[in-house]
């Protein structure tokens, strides 16, 4: 079954080019393109997409705005991937906030554009790796403890706390299995826990809830080189 895709960008010659390097793929299918962020609403509304690729910066209703409108009204499976010609900094808290699962620049190799369109599809998070460590560093610095957030950590046990932490942290199922001593497919089952407990959508938002919620402080672990 391939996997449906809406293309949003305001510039039509970049929107094209994201719709061939997608079509030459066999399981994605480009069911619509967008140039606002209000097309891509309505976009979403009539196709109901399983990934969006949504621009950030967008005359009238931006990207972000736009991600977090869809994913409130969507009743089915839909994950959004931005994309940014722009230094992410400023803007990669508030789409992740938004609900988007993935972040990656335009300048990404066209060969990885399907597979980034492919990872979010399947649940997965994805944020490029030139950016990864300073989207954390810059996000847990700026945000503060959350009272809200903080009052559902009870939800949790203490292994779900452990791996929330070492999800916050960068760590694969892999890792985390090899250093629990548990096999992976019990680590998928935990993060699975984890989502369902605190109603998140992905990984992604597993690390904002680490840092919101206090179980992980900025600047209490090396992450990346």
């Amino acid at each position: 079954m391939s996997i449906r895709v809406v293309v949003v960008d305001d510039q039509a010659l970049v929107r094209r080019g994201f719709v061939m390097i997608l079509r030459v793929s066999d399981d994605i299918e480009v069911v619509a393109e967008a140039g606002t962020g209000a097309e891509a609403v309505e976009a979403a509304r009539v196709h109901r997409p399983d990934v969006i690729l949504m621009d950030i910066r967008m005359p009238g209703m931006d990207g972000i705005e736009a991600t977090s409108q869809i994913l409130q009204e969507a009743d089915w499976e839909i994950r959004v991937l931005i994309l940014t010609t722009f230094d992410p900094d400023e803007y990669v808290y508030e789409a992740l906030s938004a609900g988007a699962s993935g972040f990656v620049l335009k300048d990404i190799p066209p060969e990885q554009l399907a597979t980034a369109v492919r990872t979010v599809a399947e649940g997965g998070a994805l944020l490029a790796p030139s950016v990864t460590r300073r989207v954390i560093d810059r996000f847990a610095h700026q945000r503060v403890v959350n009272p809200a957030v903080v009052s559902r950590v009870a939800r949790l046990t203490d292994r779900e706390r452990e791996i929330v932490s070492a999800v916050a942290r960068g760590e694969s199922n892999t890792e985390l299995a090899a250093r629990l001593f548990i096999g992976p497919a019990t680590v998928k089952s935990h993060v699975s826990s984890i989502l369902a407990k605190l109603g998140l959508r992905d990984r992604i938002q597993i690390v904002i809830f680490a840092y919101e919620s206090g179980l992980v402080e900025a600047g209490a672990y090396d992450i990346g080189h």
